[in-house]
C-alpha cells in the first residue's frame, strides 16, 4: 500500500516506537506516579523523559507545563473550555478544524465568537484579526496549518499581536508538531495543542497540551486521582498533576517519546526538506493534468505536506474509493472534519481528495500516484454511496 493519509495519522511509525512500547509493557508495566516500587518508578521515568523531550523540542523551559492528553482534540477542549467565562469574546479563523469550531459552537450564547474569513488559499489576514480584538476578547484560537490546504498561518506575527493586546493565544499544531519548528517563547504561545500520533510519530491515543504561565488560570478539565496530595479535598494546584487526573497512557507515552527522539535525531530540517520535495513534486506533476485543481498555496514552502484537490467531472468520494481499491493508495476524501475550511474554499458541496505526505514516503510513490490520477481522469468511476469518503 501507498499511504498518503498522514494528516490523519502517520504510518508507518519508526521501529523504535514499537520497541519502546514493548519495553514499557515488559519492563515498566506498572502505574506511573502511584507507587514507590521499582516498576512504578520505571514507568514514571519513561513519562518524565517524554515530557522533557517534548519540552526540548518546543523550547518549553519547564517540562511540568507539558500535559499529556488523549489527542489534540482533547487538548483543544481542555484549553478552550478551561479558559472561557460567560461574556467572553473568542477570535478564530474560517479554516479551523471541528476540534476548535465545535467546542466554541457548543458554548452557545455564553460567549461571542468572531471567525476571521481567510482568503481562497486559506490564509488569514493579520490586520483583519487585529481589528477584531475587543476589550472582552479572552483568546485567539488559530490553527498553525490547515488540515485541508496545508496553509501555514503567520503564527509568530499573530502571537506578537495577541501578546501586545494582553490576550491568550491558543495554537492548534495538529498538522505541524514534529514537522515545522515550534518555539512557544518566540511565537508567544500560551496554550499549544499537539497530537502524538501525527508528525510526532507516536501512537494513537496520545497528545499534549502546553500550558504557559500566562494561562495559569486554566481550569482543570478532569478531576480525580493524581498520585500526589491525596489528602487534599480538591484538585491539587501543582503541575502537571493539576491537569492529569487518572492513570496516564504510559505505554503510548513511551512510544511518543521514542517518536520525538527519532525526530530530534533525524532533524526537523531534514524531515521538512524531504516532505517539501514530495509536496513540490506532486503539485508540479498534478498541475500538468488537465481538469485537476489543487487548492491552497501554489508552493510547498507555504504549506505543510498536505495537498487537497479535485478532478473536474469526477465524484470526490468515488475518486477516493478508486484510488484505494484500484491502485492501493490510501488517502482521504470528504470534508476532513473542517466544514468551515471547505466553505472558505467553495468546496463544501464537492468536497476534496487529500494527499498528505510523511518522511517515510518516497518520490517514486508520488510519481505512481500521478500516473494513477492521469489514468483515472480518463476512466469512468462508478459512484457508490459512501465509497472512499470519510467526511
Amino acid at each position: 500500500m501507498i499511504y498518503f493519509d498522514n494528516a490523519a495519522t502517520t504510518w508507518p511509525k519508526p521501529p523504535e516506537v514499537m520497541d519502546a512500547m514493548r519495553h514499557c509493557l515488559e519492563e515498566a508495566g506498572a502505574n506511573p506516579g502511584r507507587s514507590g516500587h521499582k516498576l512504578s518508578l520505571a514507568a514514571g521515568k519513561l513519562v518524565d523523559n517524554t515530557r522533557q523531550a517534548i519540552a526540548d523540542l518546543c523550547n518549553i523551559s519547564d517540562p511540568d507545563r507539558v500535559i499529556f492528553t488523549l489527542n489534540a482534540t482533547d487538548a483543544l477542549n481542555m484549553a478552550i473550555l478551561g479558559i472561557v467565562e460567560t461574556g467572553d469574546h473568542i477570535i478564530t479563523s474560517s479554516m479551523e478544524h471541528n476540534s476548535v469550531t465545535r467546542p466554541l459552537h457548543c458554548l452557545g450564547s455564553k460567549i461571542e465568537v468572531t471567525k476571521i474569513p481567510c482568503d481562497r488559499q486559506g490564509l488569514i489576514n493579520v490586520e483583519d484579526l487585529s481589528k477584531a480584538i475587543r476589550h472582552n476578547t479572552k483568546a485567539v484560537v488559530i490553527t498553525h496549518a490547515s488540515n485541508v490546504t496545508g496553509t501555514i498561518m503567520p503564527i509568530k506575527e499573530i502571537g506578537e499581536l495577541v501578546r501586545d493586546a494582553g490576550k491568550i493565544f491558543i495554537v492548534d499544531a495538529a498538522q505541524t508538531a514534529g514537522i515545522l519548528d515550534i518555539d512557544v517563547e518566540e511565537m508567544k504561545i500560551d496554550l499549544l495543542a499537539m497530537p502524538g500520533h501525527k508528525g510526532l510519530m507516536g501512537p494513537t491515543g496520545t497528545g499534549v497540551l502546553y500550558v504557559g504561565e500566562r494561562a495559569a488560570f486554566l481550569k482543570p478539565f478532569r478531576m480525580g486521582g493524581t498520585g500526589s496530595k491525596s489528602a487534599v479535598a480538591g484538585q491539587p494546584d501543582v503541575l502537571p498533576e493539576k491537569y492529569e487526573s487518572g492513570t496516564l497512557n504510559a505505554v503510548g507515552i513511551a512510544g511518543l517519546g521514542a517518536g520525538v527522539d527519532f525526530i530530534k535525531r533525524t532533524g526537523l530540517q531534514r524531515i521538512r526538506g524531504h516532505e517539501n520535495r514530495l509536496t513540490r513534486a506532486f503539485i508540479e506533476g498534478a498541475s500538468k493534468i488537465h481538469g485537476l485543481k489543487i487548492f491552497g498555496p501554489p508552493n510547498d514552502e507555504a504549506r505543510a505536506p498536505v495537498v487537497s484537490f479535485l478532478i473536474e467531472g469526477k465524484d470526490t468520494a468515488a475518486l477516493g474509493g478508486a484510488l484505494d481499491s484500484w491502485y492501493d493508495i490510501a488517502c482521504r476524501a470528504g470534508l476532513h472534519c473542517a466544514p468551515d475550511a471547505h466553505k472558505t474554499l467553495g468546496t463544501f458541496e464537492t468536497k476534496l481528495v487529500r494527499f498528505s505526505f510523511s518522511y517515510f514516503n518516497k518520490i517514486e510513490e508520488v510519481d505512481y500516484a500521478l500516473k494513477c490520477l492521469r489514468d483515472l481522469k480518463e476512466r469512468d468511476i462508478p459512484v457508490v454511496n459512501g465509497s472512499g469518503c470519510s467526511c
